[in-house]
């Protein structure tokens, strides 16, 4: 077996710590949202969280598949508490952005020390975080729409709640 760079392992070892903390902070802002009695936001973040999950997942199980040896560093504690389901929800994009330049990065590094598995491994990612950025969007602007009040937000509770579990193979398909 050939093993992957090891400049490139080790940055994808980072990634799968960012990956595990989103899923963390995905936890938090489910709890959030349990908290409040809106039971169909949580819903929709803890499969966000579980997501995440499966993200890091894939990511471990590609560096131990590439010869490499998984290190996992320590997460930080995620915050718990916002100002509203708006501001949820503008911190997730924001860090949802954060993610789509760090695997932006790894695939520039992927190309800089032509390793073409991890390249073609990435791209998987790449288009994932389009699809997650394009979740929280909707979100926001339907958010803003109801601007906090009753009706909107329950109608938004219920079809959020529905989100499906999201799988390994099509995690899109659950957003």
């Amino acid at each position: 077996m050939t093993m992957a760079n090891s400049k490139m392992l080790d940055a994808l070892n980072e990634q799968i710590k960012h990956e595990y903390f989103s899923s963390y902070m995905y936890l938090s802002m489910s709890a959030y949202f349990a908290d409040m009695g809106l039971s169909g936001f949580a819903r929709w973040m803890r499969m966000q969280s579980e997501e995440e999950l499966l993200h890091a997942n894939k990511m471990y199980d590609y560096v131990i598949a590439r010869g490499g040896k998984v290190t996992l560093f320590a997460i930080d504690m995620p915050p718990a508490e916002w100002e509203s389901p708006l501001a949820v929800f503008k911190f997730g994009l924001e860090h949802e952005q954060f993610v789509t330049g760090r695997i932006n990065d790894l695939m520039d590094m992927a190309l800089s020390v032509k390793d073409h598995a991890a390249h073609t491994f990435l791209q998987w990612f790449v288009t994932e975080q389009v699809e997650e950025e394009e979740s929280f969007n909707d979100i926001i602007n339907n958010l803003k729409l109801v601007k906090g009040e009753g009706q909107g937000l329950l109608l938004l509770d219920r079809e959020l709640g529905a989100r499906a579990a999201p799988t390994l193979d099509d995690p899109a398909a659950a957003n």
